[in-house]
């Protein structure tokens, strides 16, 4: 019989992330959950999946080392924590920017470093699996450090398919609006005329995203790699 793969969600106590935990979960995968602190979220997630966790802070580099001298099997790595802030770019001040590449670019960059020695010793091909935004593509006013935080983000999952081919597959996911906690704490008139602007005239729901991702955690997708989806209801093509 098959062993059943690992996979380990970064930012998985809710939204997206949590989404695919239980998409995961359900597909069969062994799971582990990870949430920056051991929130009550993360508690009940883990319980209801019956599923082990880890916390830790992505931008700490020590330790997130520290949480991985305990993981043992894993075969795919999702970076799905994340932070956003939206403001004008005046207004933004070298703390902000910090906070936003810290946790969304670094953070990342300090998951892979300590997953990478574990994801090396697969037989088949490990995958990283990065969450980005359709703004780190198209951009819009006010999101200037996240916007291109996730731009960053699409670039480095490309340079590491490149790097780490064949022995590890790299690709990236890129949302548009999804209704998360994220989202609402940034909720706007600007952004609501955006969404008006979706060609399916919604925003996605948090499992839309996690049903791509799964597919790139599956075996059906073992010929795809270097590459960033986007799912954002046709936003990216609206003035094309």
């Amino acid at each position: 019989m098959k062993k059943k793969q690992t996979i380990l969600v970064t930012g998985s106590s809710r939204g997206i992330g949590a989404e695919l935990a239980k998409l995961c979960k359900k597909a069969g995968f062994n799971i582990i959950l990870h949430g920056r602190s051991k929130t009550k979220e993360l508690l009940s997630l883990a319980k209801e999946l019956d599923s082990e966790f880890v916390f830790f802070d992505v931008t700490k580099e020590l330790e997130v080392k520290k949480a991985f001298i305990n993981i043992k099997q894993l075969n795919i790595v999702v970076n799905s924590a994340g932070i956003n802030i939206s403001k004008p770019f005046e207004e933004l001040d070298i703390n902000d920017w910090k906070s936003i590449y810290e946790t969304n670019v670094f953070g990342i960059v300090n998951v892979i470093k300590s997953a990478l020695p574990i994801l090396k010793k697969n037989k088949s091909a490990s995958k990283i699996i990065n969450l980005a935004s359709v703004k780190g593509t198209y951009s819009a006013v006010g999101r200037a450090a996240y916007a291109s935080s996730k731009a960053a983000v699409i670039n480095l999952t490309s340079s590491l398919a490149k790097e780490f081919a064949p022995e590890i597959i790299v690709n990236c996911v890129s949302p548009g609006f999804s209704s998360t906690d994220m989202t609402e704490k940034t909720w706007s008139k600007r952004i609501r005329d955006q969404v008006n602007t979706i060609l399916l005239k919604r925003m996605a729901d948090p499992k839309e995203i996690a049903q791509v991702i799964l597919f790139l955690c599956s075996e059906e997708s073992s010929y795809i790699t270097g590459q960033n989806i986007t799912v954002d209801g046709g936003f990216g093509i609206k003035n094309v």
